[in-house]
């Protein structure tokens, strides 16, 4: 069975012109429901985390003054979001919605994700648009919980996964790698357990040929249970703060690669969105749905079962 996460909630009226696309996650929903693509899976929504939940990646009273509105304006300044009630709502509905799709990915093989990939948010506060680290806060529940042995962060935004990294270093049992543009944000980067830099300008070949290898890597040196694959569009040619140059053709291919390589191996895969930074919102939101277009097209091969086929 193929299965989606989704909730209402993840999207909220916001400034459309603020660089991060908050109507982005109720436009990707749109757009899979108007090309029948929801038709054809499993949605399922969330429930929300606690602040208990939260506060064990996150120091205990950030995620109180998120929760309360109390937040510095030098918490607020790093974040670069404005709080709401809505915000505050979303961000602890989205980390369960990684934490819920890490568990369908372990039933069924692969399991999607349409949100999540906040991978700045430091143990002491957000940061770069991020409030809490799903990921990190998705593994450290998946090991406690001994739902899974080892679990590995393959992040394939075109930012470093600074975050990530930090809270999750020294937890046994998990595995940050994160593959970036080393000439973007974050400065300076910090050290993820495999870091692969990319130089501006990369384009599909090389992207792949490099994934490919690292991907060689991982399974051999980690042996992962589970991957958190954060699917990042901003590595796209046309993005705003990407610097990278894959096209549509090859964010497919990265996709693809990284479902099939992990069902060769027997691992189970939960994807996350990640970035993008198109100012064209439709545009971005078509680049986010290419993860979620793949899987489908891919099911039968990768074992999973559709709700039903469309011709």
């Amino acid at each position: 069975m193929l299965n989606f996460v989704y909730h209402p909630d993840y999207s909220y009226p916001f400034p459309d012109n603020h660089r991060f696309a908050m109507s982005k996650f109720h436009r990707l929903h749109r757009l899979l429901a108007r090309e029948g693509i929801l038709d054809q899976v499993w949605i399922n929504e969330p429930a929300k985390a606690s602040i208990e939940d939260i506060s064990l990646i996150h120091q205990r009273d950030y995620v109180q003054a998120l929760a309360d509105g109390t937040l510095t304006p030098a918490q607020l300044k790093r974040l670069r979001l404005p709080w709401s009630p809505q915000l505050a709502n979303r961000s602890f509905i989205a980390a369960n919605g990684t934490y819920l799709t890490c568990q369908l990915a372990l039933e069924h093989g692969l399991a999607l994700h349409m949100a999540g990939g906040t991978h700045h948010s430091q143990p002491e506060g957000g940061a770069g648009f991020c409030v809490f680290n799903d990921m990190a806060y998705a593994t450290v529940r998946m090991l406690q919980e001994q739902r899974a042995e080892r679990v590995l962060i393959l992040d394939c935004d075109v930012h470093q996964g600074d975050g990530t990294a930090n809270i999750l270093r020294g937890v046994s049992g998990a595995f940050t790698c994160s593959l970036h543009c080393q000439q973007n944000y974050p400065h300076p980067k910090v050290l993820s357990d495999l870091d692969v830099p990319i130089q501006a300008g990369c384009e599909d070949s090389e992207y792949l040929n490099l994934l490919a290898r690292t991907l060689d890597i991982l399974m051999t040196r980690f042996a992962p249970d589970l991957v958190i694959y954060d699917a990042g569009a901003d590595v796209h040619e046309q993005d705003q703060l990407g610097h990278l140059k894959l096209t549509r053709e090859g964010m497919e291919a990265r996709d693809q690669l990284v479902f099939e390589r992990c069902h060769q191996e027997g691992v189970a895969v939960a994807v996350v969105i990640g970035g993008g930074y198109a100012t064209d919102r439709e545009a971005l939101v078509d680049l986010h749905a290419i993860p979620f277009r793949t899987a489908v097209k891919n099911a039968g091969n990768l074992g999973l079962r559709l709700r039903k086929t469309v011709a």
